[in-house]
């Protein structure tokens, strides 16, 4: 055997045990649920209602906080500013933190006492167990993965092709929707689909500012911490299931508009 196919097999070994470790957690919680268990679970109101909640607030707070963090990319992408590497540091920091910590942060924020919360108190509403300041808790911890991903794009496309836009009497608005937006428009989708999966999946911060309604993270939580491991494992197996159809659909999105792109580039070649 060649030293070459020793190498290989060495990286197949290593490959496959991380995918085993990988796997083997997921496919044993599904093996162990049982079939009465796991309908009884899904014709539960309770779990229905904090799926279906983790899942609108999580895409709500994605669409919101995008409308800021595709400029904001833009920004990191194409401009040089003063403390530009501290602003990177900044975003990068909810990734880092302890989500505790994090939620513990952005309680002080939104709550009655903080900045945003006397302001959405003056209009009456209370972000502290509320949907809305769920998706903060969120966006939080997640709008990281989209600043990033988008970011990655922008500085992808080529300048010339700007340049000579703007040469030619383009504005930069005009610029920035025809030929920036577009051509970045997969490493945004891909952020896009980041920021949701990680908002969807997120614990630690929403649980400081949100125990009730219970978001499915928490329903499981609070189940498993009631009542044991039984009884939270066929929740959790929904859960996953619901959200790898919902990732699936975004995915499938993602690929119809790149495939479109593919062929537009062709034609245009």
């Amino acid at each position: 055997m060649s030293r070459n196919s020793i190498f290989t097999w060495i990286l197949m070994v290593l490959s496959s045990l991380v995918l085993l470790f990988i796997l083997a957690p997921l496919a044993g919680m599904f093996i162990h649920t049982g079939g009465a268990q796991f309908l009884e679970t899904i014709k539960d109101k309770e779990v229905q209602q904090s799926v279906w909640l983790t899942l609108w607030v999580s895409f709500a707070a994605t669409l919101f906080f995008a409308a800021g963090a595709i400029p904001l990319s833009w920004l990191l992408a194409r401009k040089k500013f003063p403390l530009k590497n501290v602003v990177q540091g900044i975003i990068d920091l909810p990734v880092v933190l302890p989500h505790t910590a994090a939620g513990i942060a952005l309680l002080g924020f939104i709550s009655r006492d903080g900045f945003l919360g006397k302001a959405a108190s003056s209009v009456g509403l209370d972000l502290v167990n509320h949907p809305s300041g769920i998706a903060l808790a969120m966006a939080f911890v997640s709008v990281p993965f989209l600043i990033n991903a988008a970011r990655d794009g922008f500085a992808a496309v080529p300048e010339r092709l700007e340049k000579a836009a703007l040469n030619l009497g383009a504005s930069q608005s005009k610029v920035f929707f025809t030929i920036s937006l577009p051509l970045a428009w997969r490493s945004i989708t891909t952020g896009f689909v980041m920021m949701f999966a990680r908002g969807m999946s997120e614990f630690g911060a929403v649980v400081i500012i949100a125990y009730h309604p219970m978001i499915a993270p928490v329903l499981i939580y609070e189940r498993f911490n009631s009542y044991g491991l039984n009884y939270a494992r066929p929740a959790s197996v929904f859960f996953i299931l619901v959200a790898l159809l919902f990732f699936i659909a975004l995915r499938l999105v993602s690929s119809k508009r790149k495939e479109k792109h593919i062929n537009i580039d062709a034609e245009t070649d």
